[in-house]
């Protein structure tokens, strides 16, 4: 016998305590209560340990399900050259607000987190390849180099003052475009 889907407000519950988490976490830092999650997704506390017995496992949630929406974003984007530069700025968006959740884990996502991973890192290739193929891209650089950069483009950004704040990607997308023949 197979198992039995989860019912309609199981799958609600689990999403406005996600919701609430990452809005939480990203607010307060990792040191809310479980408690103060479940009042913000307006559910009981029962309900928010069913769903994540522990602060971690909920943690490692909030991260797959952005991994998930960032893998998806990937996937819908290309058709215009500059969606490669766009889905960099909502990477390093992405990574300022989940810094701490992402030093939390230690680098372990788990299953779910691992698979979405990989898939954002295959969306990520493809969106480069077709940035390449356009010419917006320089060709010498590859997804992992890339990979690399914006670590280092997350680190400057947490160390800038908030009015400087994109200084750093604007640096590395100057650097990542395809220089132009001159006339």
């Amino acid at each position: 016998m197979s198992p039995r889907a989860p019912r309609a407000d199981a799958l609600r519950n689990r999403a406005r305590i996600l919701a609430a988490a990452r809005d939480a976490f990203a607010r307060d830092g990792l040191d809310v209560p479980l408690d103060t999650v479940a009042e913000r997704a307006g559910v009981g506390a029962g309900t928010v340990h069913r769903h994540f017995p522990t602060k971690e496992a909920l943690v490692g949630a909030v991260i797959a399900d952005r991994l998930e929406q960032l893998a998806d974003r990937a996937t819908l984007l290309g058709e215009q050259p500059e969606d490669f530069f766009a889905f960099l700025g909502e990477l390093v968006e992405s990574g300022r607000d989940n810094l701490a959740l992402s030093a939390a884990l230690g680098g372990t996502l788990g299953a779910d987190g691992a698979a979405f991973a990989e898939r954002l890192s295959s969306a990520f290739a493809s969106l480069l390849a077709k940035a390449q193929s356009s010419g917006v891209v320089r060709q010498d650089v590859t997804a992992a180099e890339i990979h690399a950069i914006l670590a280092g483009v997350l680190a400057t950004e947490s160390r800038l003052p908030p009015k400087r704040r994109g200084l750093g990607l604007e640096i590395a997308i100057a650097g990542l475009r395809a220089s132009r023949p001159s006339r």
